[in-house]
């Protein structure tokens, strides 16, 4: 009797054990976003869900701040969800190919005509980022950020940007173009818009009432969130016009529907279990809309976005029938960061909670490092100014950007990683990136 005892003992242990290992330990996952929130360092929306069920969800800061008013972001908050936008992209295009109105391998010429080569790029080369169809460099970019382009003219530019870098399926290479040609397909393709493809094939089917394509700028009565930096405060950024997005980036979600798009997607309920393979089938780290990223030793599918200060990232474990969606308006610590931080807790790893400790360095050594800093051969300067204790860097045209102290001599911007070493008595500033290094001079 006593062997049966201590047997049900330790499956009744073993029951509980599994059943807490797959538990998020919710009360340090509030304590990482409660951090969060302290220190400015995020705001935005978190999903997970397994099997189809929420299993923590939690929203931090503000989707629309005024001088009188902070509107907080909650669960249904809508976030512009930038290149996640290319997972329902292709999830559209392989439907049509699911319904016989389209192969793969057929070649875009019968749509784009005047595209460089369009004879020998298919729509796989498109879907998989293997075009070589030439990009749109920022000096093209940049005159329309404000007042936004039809989609006629966005392809008369790709049209007219030159021949292919490099012959199509010789290599990855990823743009947006091709996926806003992938939009522009499906809407030559069916006679309907990409919004109207979008709620028939995805959104209307399997009930996402919160996702839909961006057809104006930001409009907070309809719970949408503006973009977010933060120097002495938080200050709202200038928006980049809707229409540049598209198919490779214009649709706004929240995590809610973003977890239920991924895990009905796997489920077979969008596409065919043959098209799905086609998506989660990876060269060089790339599917069809969809890539992998490895955290902790699991491989999730999905995809990440960001533009200005928004940010999200959409990841599935198969194995599991683990979603998690987090959507962000603002990212002065590294949207990577978080969701690896999130599912170092949900799976009980080690995490040490960030303390984000700061380095106060006084105004009078701040006072040494003031002034415009130039390198010979380098066609930009950098502006250093003070405020209160505060350091900020500013560009020409560009607005100041607090720094952040490591030490006396040392500052940081991060994202997106850049660094600035100070030696007061050269009058020199040390730029880094990455591997990259620079030297700048203090001008007299």
């Amino acid at each position: 009797m006593k062997s049966k005892v201590i047997l049900v003992f330790l499956l009744t242990l073993g029951f509980f054990a599994g059943a807490l290992s797959q538990a998020p330990n919710e009360a340090k996952l509030d304590q990482f976003f409660d951090r969060l929130a302290e220190k400015n360092k995020a705001m935005g929306s978190l999903v997970i869900a397994r099997e189809g069920k929420v299993v923590y969800e939690r929203a931090i800061g503000y989707s629309h701040i005024t001088p009188s008013d902070k509107k907080p972001i909650t669960a249904a908050t809508r976030f512009r969800i930038g290149s996640i936008t290319k997972m329902f992209t292709a999830a559209m295009v392989l439907k049509l190919a699911d319904e016989k109105r389209l192969r793969p391998s057929d070649t875009i010429d019968k749509y784009f005509p005047r595209i460089p080569n369009a004879k020998n790029v298919t729509i796989a080369h498109l879907l998989g980022h293997r075009s070589g169809i030439r990009g749109l460099g920022g000096d093209q970019h940049r005159p329309l950020r404000d007042k936004g382009a039809s989609t006629t003219e966005l392809l008369a530019l790709i049209e007219k940007a030159g021949i292919s870098d490099f012959e199509p399926g010789s290599k990855f290479a990823y743009t947006n173009e091709n996926y806003f040609l992938l939009g522009l397909l499906i809407e030559k393709l069916t006679g309907k818009t990409y919004q109207e493809n979008l709620s028939k094939r995805i959104t209307s089917k399997i009930g996402l009432n919160d996702t839909y394509a961006a057809s104006s700028n930001v409009d907070p009565a309809r719970n949408e969130s503006y973009s977010y930096r933060y120097n002495l405060d938080w200050e709202q950024e200038s928006e980049i016009h809707w229409s540049l997005f598209f198919g490779a980036g214009g649709i706004v979600s929240t995590p809610y529907d973003l977890v239920k798009f991924i895990t009905t997607l796997f489920e077979g309920k969008i596409v065919s279990k043959q098209s799905l393979g086609l998506m989660t089938a990876m060269k060089d780290d790339y599917g069809f809309g969809m890539d992998v990223v490895q955290l902790g030793g699991k491989t999730y599918f999905g995809h990440t976005g960001g533009a200005q200060s928004y940010g999200a990232w959409l990841a599935y474990l198969p194995e599991e029938k683990l979603a998690l969606a987090y959507a962000t308006n603002a990212k002065p610590y590294p949207v990577k960061n978080i969701v690896g931080g999130i599912f170092d807790i949900y799976w009980n790893r080690p995490f040490e909670i960030p303390l984000f400790a700061t380095f106060d360095v006084g105004p009078e050594v701040l006072d040494c490092y003031v002034g415009v800093y130039s390198a010979t051969g380098v066609p930009v300067t950098y502006t250093f100014t003070r405020e209160g204790a505060t350091l900020f860097v500013q560009l020409p045209g560009g607005t100041p950007l607090r720094l952040e102290a490591t030490a006396a001599d040392k500052f940081k911007i991060d994202p997106p990683g850049i660094f600035f070493e100070f030696d007061a008595a050269k009058g020199q500033v040390t730029w880094k990136r990455g591997q990259g290094a620079r030297v700048f001079t203090k001008e007299k």
